[in-house]
């Protein structure tokens, strides 16, 4: 039987754009979240959201020729990341996790507070894409 092939133009266009406007608004989400509802988790999710959308619009084989990338490895960084960032806490006497935070003078941002919750968030964000798009790939690539 002939497999027939559709054109989907306007779906893959329309799919560029809104993955190019949620992946914004993930990072706007990540940047927020020490400070303000948002964060690693929610960030995450939302750039998982977006390639999911990419992988289910372009097949699995094309994106994955684009994207080569290994999402258990991707885990295993966001884990250690996490990890080192609570570490830095025993290591100044303090408990596991203990949040720092300073203020420093950046030549185009001016005075800008920087903390140990963003390096956080950013191994919590790594964690939780991964483990989304994992769970997802395995699922869809099951033949069974």
């Amino acid at each position: 039987m002939r497999k027939i092939e559709t054109n989907d133009v306007m779906l893959r266009t329309i799919t560029r754009i809104v993955v190019l406007i949620i992946l914004i608004f993930s990072v706007y989400l990540f940047f927020a979240g020490h400070n303000n509802p948002g964060g690693g988790f929610i960030g995450g999710l939302m750039t998982a959201s977006a390639l999911l959308l990419m992988y289910l619009v372009f097949n699995i084989q094309t994106i994955k020729s684009v994207i080569n990338i290994k999402f258990e490895a991707v885990i295993g960084i966001g884990l250690i990341v996490t990890i080192l960032t609570g570490v830095i806490g025993v290591f100044n006497g303090d408990a596991y996790l203990t949040q720092y935070f300073d203020y420093f003078q950046i030549p185009i941002f001016g005075e800008t507070e920087l903390a140990t919750a963003l390096p956080f968030d950013l191994g919590i964000y790594l964690v939780v894409v991964g483990i989304a798009l994992t769970i997802i790939l395995a699922i869809a690539e099951d033949d069974a």
